[in-house]
This record gives C-alpha cells, sequence and structure tokens, in this order.
C-alpha cells in the first residue's frame, strides 16, 4: 500500500517539474506570452522602426522619351517628270550638295535653249535702237519698248534655267539615306515622296518632365539615357532647349536634349529611358520608402516620440529604390516607423522591437 502511494507522488512531482520546464527557456527567463490587442494597446503596439538620415543627393528626374534625328527630309520633286536615273545606293552615308536623283531633263534644255536665242535676239535689237536713240532718230518709246522686250525674255531665261536645274535633287545636308519609294522610268509628280535622308549624328531627343522642376530646367543640364537595344550602356548628352508652352492637358514641360552618336547605334523612333541631373550635390533627409503611408494626395509618416507615434505629414521629393527623400517634414535623425504602422493611429502607445541604424 506504501508503495503504492510512494508512485503516485512521483508521477505528481514529475508532472509538475515538467510544467516548469515548459515555461522557462535555456536561460531561465520567462518567456512573454502572446498578448491581446487591448494588452498590446495598453503596454504599446509593438512596432519596427529606423532613423531618418541625411546624405548628399542630386536631384534627379527620370522620364521617359523618344529619339529623333538631328536633321530629317524626305526628298520629293518640285517638278512633274519622269526619272531618269539615282546616284545613289539605299542606306548610303551621302554629303551636302551630292546629286541623288534626276529626272528627264529634255524638254527643260529645249525650252531653256529656245529663250536663250530669244534673250539674245531681244539684248540685240535694244542695242540698235538705244544707238538710234542717241543720235535722236526714233521716240523715247519706242526704246522703252525694246527695253521691256529684253527684260521679259531675260526673266523666261532665268524661270527656265530654275526649272532645268530642279530636275537634278540634291542632297541638303550630309546623312544616310532611307528606302526609296519609287524606280527608274516612273513619272513622278510635284511632291511625291522618294526617298528620306536622316541625319543622325548627333541625334536629338525629345522628353517631358512634371511641372514642379520647371524652375531648375535650362541649357546644359547633363542626362543619361539608355535603351532595350543596348542593356547595360548608357549614352551621355545634354538638354539644349526648352519648349516656353508648358502642356496643358498634363502639366508637364518639354525638353530637347542632344546626344553624340559616333557609331550611329542610336535610331530614330527609339524608345529612351531619361536620367537627368538637375544640379549641384545637396544635403537630404532620406527614410525607407515602405516608412510612407499615403492618405489621398497626402503622404504621411509615423514618428516614435517617447513611447507614442506621432502622425506627420510629409513632402517627398526624389526617388530611390528603397528610400524616398523627404522634403518638408523632417530634419532627419528621427525615429521612423518601418513595419506595422499600418496598425498605428496618431497618438497611440508604441513599443519599438529594433532599433537599427538604415
Amino acid at each position: 500500500m506504501n508503495y503504492k502511494w510512494l508512485g503516485l507522488l512521483l508521477i505528481v512531482t514529475l508532472a509538475v517539474a515538467f510544467g516548469l520546464h515548459a515555461w522557462l527557456p535555456s536561460s531561465g527567463t520567462p518567456v512573454t506570452p502572446a498578448l491581446s490587442g487591448r494588452e498590446a494597446g495598453m503596454q504599446g503596439m509593438p512596432v519596427k522602426a529606423v532613423r531618418a538620415w541625411r546624405e548628399k543627393t542630386a536631384t534627379r528626374v527620370q522620364a521617359v522619351g523618344s529619339l529623333m534625328a538631328g536633321e530629317s527630309v524626305i526628298l520629293r520633286p518640285e517638278i512633274a517628270g519622269r526619272i531618269a536615273a539615282f546616284h545613289f545606293s539605299e542606306g548610303q552615308k551621302v554629303r551636302a550638295g551630292d546629286t541623288l536623283v534626276e529626272l528627264n531633263a529634255d524638254e527643260q534644255r529645249a525650252a531653256l535653249a529656245q529663250i536663250e536665242a530669244q534673250e539674245n535676239l531681244e539684248r540685240q535689237s535694244f542695242e540698235r535702237i538705244q544707238a538710234m536713240r542717241a543720235k535722236d532718230l526714233i521716240s523715247q518709246q519706242l526704246l522703252d519698248e525694246a527695253v521691256a522686250r529684253w527684260k521679259n525674255a531675260r526673266a523666261q531665261w532665268d524661270r527656265d534655267r530654275v526649272r532645268l536645274a530642279k530636275t537634278r535633287l540634291l542632297a541638303p545636308f550630309s546623312g544616310i539615306l532611307g528606302l526609296r519609294q519609287v524606280s527608274i522610268g516612273d513619272y513622278v509628280s510635284p511632291g511625291q515622296a522618294l526617298i528620306n535622308l536622316e541625319a543622325i549624328d548627333p541625334i536629338k531627343l525629345d522628353f517631358k518632365i512634371p511641372e514642379k522642376y520647371a524652375g531648375a530646367v535650362g541649357g546644359g543640364l547633363k542626362i543619361a539615357i539608355s535603351v532595350d537595344a543596348y542593356p547595360g550602356r548608357s549614352f551621355a548628352g545634354e538638354v539644349y532647349a526648352t519648349d516656353p508652352r508648358m502642356d496643358e492637358g498634363t502639366r508637364t514641360v518639354k525638353l530637347r536634349a542632344r546626344l553624340p552618336n559616333a557609331d550611329l547605334a542610336l535610331k530614330p523612333g527609339m524608345f529612351a529611358r531619361i536620367d537627368l541631373n538637375l544640379g549641384a550635390p545637396r544635403e537630404a533627409v532620406f527614410v525607407p520608402e515602405q516608412a510612407l503611408v499615403a492618405k489621398g494626395s497626402q503622404a504621411s509618416l509615423f514618428r516614435v516620440e517617447g513611447d507614442k507615434a506621432v502622425m506627420t505629414p510629409v513632402r517627398t521629393g526624389e526617388r530611390r529604390p528603397g528610400s524616398v527623400e523627404i522634403v518638408d517634414g523632417l530634419t532627419g535623425g528621427e525615429w521612423i516607423v518601418t513595419d506595422g504602422q499600418l496598425k498605428l493611429r496618431d497618438g497611440m502607445p508604441v513599443m519599438v522591437m529594433n532599433q537599427a541604424a538604415p
């Protein structure tokens, strides 16, 4: 009977010891049990926080735009005619003044020869009448009529000489030819597209930036761009012109930049991602991007003051991967809630679970 009570006592002792061990960690410090929502509100909502930090930065604006040729033209004849010859190959580099296309000029040459003979006859007639007038053998009216006929013949000669010149289409600037739209023997009309000519070194870039940066833009600003055709490669250039009129619909200002393109890697029409540097380095306050709480159009965050969370409206500036500049609302060094802020309210007690610098 005594053995029976002794065994029962041993079982109770082991159960009590096992229960205490479950509540004690290896160090012997009790583990805090999970708190209910009400208990957490009384002791402080657990959050994570970091200090807002200051660092030197330059204002940079990210934008997108389209590349365009430095100069671009589609060659079109000014007169009708049949194409007699091409003096180029498609895709060829040409220099300003090179003859590219010739139209059949037989009719224009004949007309010019005819009026040239007429002009020569009228000039000789004028000279004879002028000599007779000097001797007072004829009236002044006859001399005036001879002068008018000679001037009219010269004007027609000039007109036909210009028409003959228009049968030859010249390159207006140096560049690269595109693909021709017609063939030898085609009859073309005035204004019909024949071939495009592009000057792409340097190449131009048009893009827009938000209105708030309008006061900081101007000629000489440096840009860097990237294009999908050359992953990992950056192309440098600079802004040289700003459109004086702002887009009323998007509230943006249009800029135009110029980029060297000696290897002709960049092509008109390419989509470009732009990084625009708006000035010299300056010191600014940054916080992790996840700390921001958006309410409508107003950005806010929670500062930790003592043991309470204080909602603080802020104005943001430059954005980087993972962080954002605070233009107004912080001075740097404040503890900012980065995790748990979605459950906070202004003035709520908090308990910072970590205090690691960013």
